[in-house]
């Protein structure tokens, strides 16, 4: 391999296993997962992108992309690995309300300058996630029943292709490319920046209420009820919490199970209140952090981690939560259960997540998906542990759509067919055709693969 004409094309670091920046070139947020690909490339810029995907083609590499490390799952042995953390360019038009971003950002930055303009973005749960590997990925967040996935609200991409070639795609310019890219991550090209839009959202009422563990069975009953009735500016969560008693755990929290809800509520204050007051009637709570929040602390809705960890997880789609699937989730992970989880988790989907976007895009969950459910542990990936994952999840199939959404799918469904369970039949067909177009050589194979139609 010519690195040293590699090197001199790029800006960036060029690194090798043999040196010694390259371990730290590569670090994620999950600690599960270690890349080993041949050559990373820190790229600076799209010109850096280009050489890093010649080169690969040329020698007959699979491209691998490392933006903040969440959605890592995929071993990138053998590949070139794009890292963008340098690609950090971000520019906020107020007027137009829209946001331009490069491939490097992650979500608290954009979170902050929005904020400061009175404006609010679809972003996810934890503030440390790359804002493009998000919205690539669909883009499901705290104000999704209001106005849809992330992915419904771009407006354009500056993608470099399996050739090396840079192109700005629109829905007008290339619509299959742009409707193939939104909802398959990495499949298409390496997005190098995006266009999407911004919503006046200065402020919500919610955050978190944390009710004693005991109190489990009554909140998730009752959550189950009160979701049938709740209008589409309210998106809600319920979640069993199991914190380890660690000083960087809230005190209130540590060692103990709790009953976490979250609500994002872009409505009145009191009628805001009013939604939120059969859940305080259940019983004194641990912590009560609900109340009127500007955008900027979007953030404490969810209370995600910020610092890296080791983290194995499983996730399926709901068509229906009836009072037995909630039995099932109990009987798994709630009080007298041992779970071997920190969390266990059901959100409420439907409102604008479940109607079709103005510009179509891949996200294709949302016809019959009403919630989702995500487990969680924090630890190496034993067999004991993802044994029991499964059994849990698969104890809830009688309740399940079948299919799967991406940002949701993790180390252990990167088989063809699980992949596929991420779209219509249709759409999966659709998508393979795009790929042999773009990608006839499945260059950018290193993620929940889409291969090329023969």
């Amino acid at each position: 391999m010519n690195l040293a004409g590699l090197r001199t094309e790029v800006i960036g670091p060029v690194l090798t296993p043999d040196d010694d920046a390259y371990a730290q070139e590569l670090s994620t947020f999950n600690l599960t997962v270690r890349h080993t690909p041949l050559v990373v490339v820190g790229a600076t810029g799209p010109s850096d992108v280009q050489a890093a995907v010649r080169f690969a083609a040329a020698h007959g590499l699979p491209v691998a992309v490392l933006a903040a490390g969440h959605g890592s799952t995929t071993p990138s042995a053998g590949s070139v690995l794009i890292t963008t953390r340098r690609m950090t360019g971000l520019n906020i038009d107020e007027s137009g309300r829209t946001a331009r971003v490069e491939a490097g950002v992650r979500w608290a930055e954009l979170i902050e300058q929005a904020g400061k303009l009175g404006l609010g973005a679809l972003n996810g749960s934890s503030p440390t996630v790359s804002v493009i590997g998000y919205t690539l990925g669909g883009g499901l967040g705290p104000f999704g029943r209001k106005y849809g996935y992330a992915a419904d609200h771009v407006r354009s991409m500056d993608v470099v292709t399996a050739d090396g070639e840079l192109r700005t795609v629109t829905a007008q310019s290339d619509p299959d490319l742009f409707w193939a890219l939104l909802g398959t991550k990495g499949n298409f090209g390496v997005v190098v920046a995006m266009e999407f839009g911004l919503f006046p959202i200065a402020s919500f009422y919610g955050g978190g209420l944390f009710l004693p563990g005991e109190l489990a069975g009554d909140v998730f009953h009752l959550f189950r009820e009160w979701v049938a009735d709740v209008p589409d500016e309210m998106s809600a969560s319920v979640c069993l919490l199991n914190l380890p008693p660690a000083p960087f755990v809230p005190e209130p929290l540590r060692g103990r199970l709790v009953a976490h809800i979250r609500f994002a509520f872009l409505g009145d204050v009191a009628e805001g209140e009013r939604l939120v007051a059969p859940f305080r009637a259940l019983g004194e709570p641990v912590i009560d952090a609900v109340t009127e929040l500007p955008y900027a602390a979007v953030a404490a809705v969810h209370s995600d981690p910020v610092d890296p960890m080791p983290v194995v997880e499983q996730a399926t789609l709901l068509r229906e939560l009836p009072a037995e699937a909630v039995d099932t989730i109990l009987r798994f992970a709630g009080p007298g259960s041992d779970a071997p989880l920190v969390m266990a988790e059901v959100r409420h989907l439907g409102g604008a997540l479940a109607r079709p976007p103005a510009t179509p895009n891949a996200v294709e969950i949302r016809h019959d998906a009403r919630f989702s459910f995500f487990v969680a542990a924090v630890g190496p990936p034993t067999d004991d542990l993802t044994n029991y994952q499964r059994a849990f999840v698969g104890a809830l199939d009688p309740w399940t759509t079948g299919r799967r959404y991406l940002n949701f799918m993790f180390a252990g469904d990167t088989a063809p067919a699980t992949v596929a369970l991420a779209y219509t039949d249709e759409s999966f067909r659709r998508l393979r055709e795009v790929k042999r177009r773009h990608d006839p050589s499945n260059v950018f194979r290193i993620n929940h693969n889409i291969e090329p139609a023969a």
